[in-house]
């Protein structure tokens, strides 16, 4: 699996979408990482958050799609409402539980997320989450 990831803040979906074909490392502040799943990593975080469901997050058409095609393509896709608050809200114990769920979670798949660099993600997320929240940006993620 070899997947560019970039979690990054952008005032509006327009702003967001203008980033699809090449990537928002150089209009907007960002983090990358790579080789996970992040649109069911989105709806994974927000059910181990927020408590509700996959199916309900599914159901709803979590996460929503702002740019692209979700046919092997590069996508841009926003992080809910629910998932920027719970991120932002959350104490370094709270990542630190959720990263090691998450890598559980992902091995019962046959995928190997390292607690770790699980924590690493979540941590870093939350901070960009808390920083675009007081600047009154939104959180999306690039996919390529």
């Amino acid at each position: 699996m070899s997947i560019i990831v970039e979690f990054f803040a952008a005032p509006d979906d327009a702003s967001a979408a203008v980033v699809l074909q090449t990537g928002p490392r150089h209009a907007f502040e960002s983090l990358s990482f790579g080789n996970f799943d992040p649109e069911e990593a989105v709806v994974e975080w927000e059910c181990l958050f927020a408590g509700v469901s996959f199916e309900q997050l599914v159901e709803a058409d979590e996460p929503r799609l702002v740019a692209g095609q979700d046919d092997d393509g590069c996508v841009v896709f926003a992080i809910s409402p629910r998932l920027s608050a719970a991120l932002a809200e959350a104490e370094r114990s709270e990542l630190k539980d959720a990263a090691v769920a998450w890598s559980f979670q992902r091995a019962e798949d046959g995928e190997v997320i390292d607690p770790e660099i699980a924590e690493v993600i979540l941590s870093d997320l939350a901070a960009l989450v808390s920083s675009a929240r007081r600047q009154g940006r939104n959180v999306y993620c690039w996919v390529a």
